[in-house]
């Protein structure tokens, strides 16, 4: 039979690998079973596991008659080995009950403290203990805890009433009270109760043990609990573990203590003890604020210029026991602890013990430096770190001494911190930028036509959009912080104004953005520059050494290039060239080309294009200096190119004299109702051949004279999007195979390059096969293979997104994770199809989803050559494709 309940501690031992399994019995369970497994003191107990609760939540709430007498069993253990029966009057055993997950989810589910008290316990507790305030105390704490966590009360009530009685006695802190305080305290709360619900406190204490279970499992689905795994990607059938554990107490006078510790300083990484502590307390004492706690140790205490003595110095028998413990449990799990514990009238107590939470920086210094000291390999340094934790080290990020004034909060579409004079559009932004100012670009919503102001801008702030919206995208290539969706952000472009909440700011007055938490800040707030060499470097070394992949970035100016290089990018892995037309020196020949009525139109355009193209791809040659370039030809709808005020279409016929009303005509014929599944990419190349013939002479060109120039010959590849059939490549590939051929005769020297497609049509995955025949090498365009696939338009769905996921219609955000079970299929169809007509063909994915470490793992897995990421998530692919390499 399937057991649902594990029982702990007091010699028991469990031949069921299931009684140690985190899936099965929580990261809490498995870590207390483990400890009284190698001999430190926990006080026994007893888990219901995982299972159990999907079960419970699935089922409407009940427990079967195996589960009960299942809990009835480990309950005699625990009274057994602590000697004390559950509801006797003259010596009461008092349990905890704590929630236990398989990953730790800190301050998101619920626990109650000293169950097991009623009107009859408690005079018995006091006559066991000795100690009436401490009976009272512990009584009156647990019908507060379980009134909230089980009743359902509203905990301020209990939090008024004692703040009252404090007043009235003329006490400022808990400890002044006394057991007759206390005593009147559990009265009032009693009524409070009564009032409330229309019943009194429960006494039976099954009953309370009872709903205690029912509380922990119910908060799995707690609100707060639902929003934490939606952001730390945390399945919501994974259910919780229930934890019921004998009580120690910390609170019985100044021989007791309880404190939270970690093996190593969370913040930094230090190899020093680090926690707090408090004399005569529980544990929600010390990490509820309701008292200040003290250091442990007398160092910490010392260089604050603190005054209570450390445990270290105030009970040095029971630290050095702890101390020992804190050595015991680091070099058995091999990594640093964070430690829970109980000293009741000097014995030492281990309550918890898991693999504690840090910074990126100091998940780093700990992991190079356990290497060093032989606890663990490269390969467990580089499994251990999460790769996108590295966003925290490669962007600025604020000082975290600084003053902050929160203005609002939106969605952290990119990370890092700047600050900057708003600007309300993107010319502005790069005026102001081009005179040494620091500037916030804030739009409702981005276009492409923003491009140049989002290059000049410090960081970007949107009203609208998702974490996938063209703001959020391009901010992360360009490595610019972006807090998108602020909902609260009114602009009034007239007044040039914005209005967030009830503040009122004008053009000029200087914000804060802190994109990877999404605040949004009144002033100038300080930040710290990232560092890049020592710890970060090594692990970078012992990844790329494990890593099969390669791992190249999307990039498209020099500057973009220089910093992917810096990340130690190995080529780029998508050029996207229709960011180089916006610009203001060009744009008018770009209107020019697409509004002339005929190829020799289009030419004479495009021949004012081609110096500034060849000088475009001569710079990323110069800057990639040998390694290999993948340029996409001219990709987006016309339409963005196209002016749309009057006053932009007199201008622009005055640059190229043609008349306004000969533009308009010939920009309605060219309008489109679908445009991003219109005449776009490879279709342009087909109907109007000018295009791609220029920006093909540009490529080569400019990888012939950087070849004699450099001596490092430029490898371009020269992609053809939007490919749904062979013939359309077929067509365009002897296009660009020509103009090669023209260009290598006129220049006397040549470059190897390779023309291939970007997989980005359900239809071109389905046909690789076919498609493969002519494309040396494929480029999964995932973020558009992830549209035209689902049939959902990436800048529309933030609106519908996150209910989808909040009710698991898609396990995350199909735009930052790849739809792995849809999209990826096709991608590993694809793959597939494509090897098995050539069977060197290059394969690789240059979407968003190159940048996110469960997509790579997916890469790895159909064995794609190569990822391609934004240059700030480079470092985040190298760590993520050797952890996918190593399993």
């Amino acid at each position: 039979m399937t057991a649902y309940v594990f029982t702990f501690g007091g010699g028991v031992t469990h031949q069921d690998p299931r009684a140690k399994d985190k899936t099965i019995v929580g990261g809490k369970g498995a870590n207390l079973a483990e400890m009284a497994g190698i001999g430190l003191p926990v006080p026994p107990g007893f888990t219901i596991t995982t299972e159990e609760c999907v079960r419970y939540l699935a089922e409407g709430g009940d427990f079967s008659a195996d589960v009960r007498a299942e809990v009835a069993a480990a309950l005699t253990h625990i009274e057994t080995a602590v000697g004390k029966k559950f509801g006797d009057a003259a010596d009461p055993l008092l349990v905890s009950v704590r929630s236990g997950a398989r990953v730790s989810m800190p301050g998101m589910m619920d626990t109650v403290l000293n169950l097991g008290l009623n009107d009859e316990t408690v005079k018995g507790l006091a006559a066991s203990s000795g100690d009436d305030r401490f009976a009272w105390d512990s009584y009156r704490r647990f019908i507060q805890m379980y009134s909230d966590v089980v009743l359902g009360v509203d905990h301020h009530l209990f939090e008024d009433a004692l703040e009252i009685a404090k007043e009235d006695n003329g006490f400022y802190a808990d400890v002044e009270m006394g057991a007759e305080h206390w005593q009147a305290l559990v009265a009032e709360y009693k009524s409070i109760v009564q009032t409330a619900l229309g019943e009194p406190f429960p006494q039976d204490v099954f009953h309370q043990l009872w709903g205690a279970i029912r509380a922990v499992f119910d908060s799995w689905d707690s609100d707060r609990a639902k929003v934490y795994r939606r952001l730390n990607d945390i399945p919501g059938d994974w259910g919780t573990a229930v934890n019921v554990q004998a009580m120690v107490f910390g609170n019985m006078g100044d021989t007791s203590a309880t404190g939270v510790a970690f093996t190593r300083d969370p913040a930094t990484g230090e190899k020093a003890y680090y926690g707090e502590w408090l004399v005569n307390a529980q544990g929600e004492d010390v990490v509820a604020g309701i008292r200040t706690p003290q250091y442990l140790t007398r160092y910490s205490r010392e260089r604050a210029g603190a005054k209570p003595l450390s445990m270290e110095e105030a009970m040095p028998e029971a630290y050095a026991e702890l101390a020992a413990v804190f050595e015991l449990l680091e070099k058995h799990y091999r990594d640093m602890q964070d430690i829970e514990f109980t000293v009741e009238r000097g014995k030492l107590w281990m309550l918890q013990t898991r693999s504690g939470k840090r910074t990126a920086k100091a998940a780093l210094k700990m992991a190079v430096d356990m290497v060093a000291e032989g606890l663990i390999d490269e390969r467990m340094a580089i499994k251990r770190i999460d790769p996108m934790a590295l966003d925290q080290l490669l962007h600025p990020t604020l000082d975290p001494d600084a003053p902050r004034d929160l203005l609002t909060k939106g969605l952290p579409a990119s990370p890092g911190a700047a600050s900057g004079a708003i600007v309300l559009d993107a010319d502005t932004a790069e005026k102001r930028a081009e005179r040494g100012e620091a500037v916030i670009l804030v739009r409702v919503e981005t276009s492409p036509e923003d491009i140049h102001g989002m290059h000049a801008a410090k960081g970007i702030l949107t009203a609208r959009g998702g974490m996938t919206s063209h703001a959020a995208v391009v901010a992360r290539g360009m490595g610019r912080p972006c807090v998108s969706g602020a909902a609260a952000v009114s602009i009034d472009m007239a007044s040039r104004t914005l209005k967030i909440g009830n503040r009122e700011l004008k053009e000029g007055d200087v914000i804060t953005l802190d994109g990877a938490a999404g605040d949004v800040m009144a002033g100038s707030v300080p930040t710290i520059e990232p560092e890049l060499v020592g710890d970060f470097g090594t692990l970078m070394e012992w990844a790329d050494k494990h890593r099969r992949m390669k791992v190249r970035t999307n990039a498209e100016t020099p500057a973009d290039c220089r910093t992917a290089r810096q990340f130690g990018a190995e080529g780029i892995g998508l050029c996207r060239t229709e960011h180089m037309f916006f610009d203001d020196q060009r744009i008018a020949a770009v209107r020019q080309m697409i509004l002339a009525e005929d190829g020799a139109g289009r030419r004479a355009a495009l021949a004012k294009l081609l110096p500034e193209q060849r000088a475009d791809f001569h710079a990323i040659f110069d800057e990639m200096a040998g390694l290999p370039v993948t340029i996409r030809l001219l990709d987006p709808p016309l339409h963005e190119f196209l002016p749309h005020a009057d006053a932009e279409f007199e201008e622009l016929s005055d640059v190229i004299g043609i008349g306004v009303a000969t533009l308009k005509r010939r920009a309605e014929e060219l309008h489109e109702m679908n445009p991003m599944l219109g005449h776009r990419g490879c279709r342009l190349g087909i109907t109007f051949p000018e295009i791609y013939e220029m920006q093909a002479r540009a490529i080569f060109e400019a990888a012939c004279d950087v070849a004699v120039a450099s001596g490092a010959a430029p490898v371009p590849e020269v992609m053809i999007p939007l490919v749904a059939t062979r013939k359309e490549l077929e067509i365009l590939k002897a296009l660009v195979d020509r103009t090669a051929a023209e260009v290598f005769a006129e220049k006397g020297n040549s470059v190897a390059y390779h023309v291939g497609t970007m997989i980005e049509l359900p239809r071109a995955a389905l046909m690789a096969g076919e498609i493969a025949e002519v494309g040396e090498f494929f480029s999964f365009g995932t973020n558009d293979l992830t549209q035209t696939t689902l049939g959902v338009s990436r800048d529309d769905a933030a609106k519908f997104l996150t209910p989808y996921v909040e009710q698991g219609i898609y396990p995350r955000d199909p735009f930052v994770s790849l739809d792995i079970e849809g999209v990826g299929q096709l991608v590993e169809l694809a793959a597939e199809r494509g090897r098995k007509t050539r069977l060197d063909i290059k394969l690789g994915i240059c979407g968003e989803h190159g940048g996110d470490p469960a997509s790579i793992a997916f890469c790895e897995k159909v064995g794609l050559d190569y990822v391609s990421a934004s240059p700030f998530r480079v470092p985040i692919a190298r760590l993520a494709a050797a952890q996918a390499a190593l399993g």
